[in-house]
């Protein structure tokens, strides 16, 4: 791991609310959410959700599935509110307070795993390890989806994609921490998933996904 502390702004209760505040305007951010949806099994029993934030991804696929038991994982303290006071009232929804930089702690086994725009503020090495128990909670035929927040091949494409969604260079978050989408395709690869691919990408959006046989 790196020497210096990387910097995470997520423990800031402004920081998350700003991001509340805009979250339902992200472009293009419903098309990643829909495709994500698609490979889902509809036989799902147990869905983990990893960076919850408020829940929106992990309602969206209780919709589908639900009569599916969830557990959401966040660290943030607003972040965690939010998602409780989404999920009142539904004692089929626990809500795990974690911080992803130390590894998962007991929480079962799953018939799916999905990630929104979360991961991509660990750092690289960790981002490896997480896959890695991604994959030791999965049931076979369980599957991985992250919608994910992803490097662009160069500056200028990185600096057109902030400009497209309201920032620049000097004002994107510091808590990013962006990788390309062929190395991590190939993390996955090297864990065990299968029929892992890039199912959807705008830009630095992409959906990664991946099942365990």
């Amino acid at each position: 791991m790196t020497a210096t502390k990387p910097v995470n702004l997520w423990t800031s209760p402004e920081h998350a609310r700003e991001y509340l505040e805009r979250a339902d305007s992200i472009s293009h951010r419903t098309e990643g959410e829909s495709a994500l949806l698609e490979f889902i099994p509809s036989g799902t029993r147990r869905v983990l959700d990893l960076g919850t934030g408020d829940g929106r991804l992990l309602a969206l696929a209780r919709v589908k599935v639900p009569d599916s038991e969830a557990v959401a994982v966040d660290f943030s303290p607003a972040m965690l509110e939010a998602a409780r006071q989404r999920f009142t009232g539904e004692p089929s929804v626990s809500i795990v307070a974690h911080n992803m930089d130390e590894p998962l702690p007991a929480l079962g086994t799953f018939d799916a795993v999905i990630s929104s725009f979360a991961i991509h503020h660990l750092v690289h090495e960790r981002k490896r390890a997480l896959y890695a128990e991604i994959y030791a909670l999965l049931n076979p035929g369980g599957v991985f989806c992250n919608l994910e927040h992803v490097a662009s091949v160069s500056a200028g494409l990185h600096q057109e994609f902030l400009e497209r969604i309201g920032f620049t260079v000097e004002t994107e978050d510091p808590s990013n921490k962006l990788l390309d989408v062929e190395t991590q395709l190939g993390w996955l690869r090297e864990i065990g998933f299968v029929e892992v691919d890039c199912h959807w990408k705008w830009r630095e959006l992409a959906l990664l996904a991946g099942r365990r046989a």
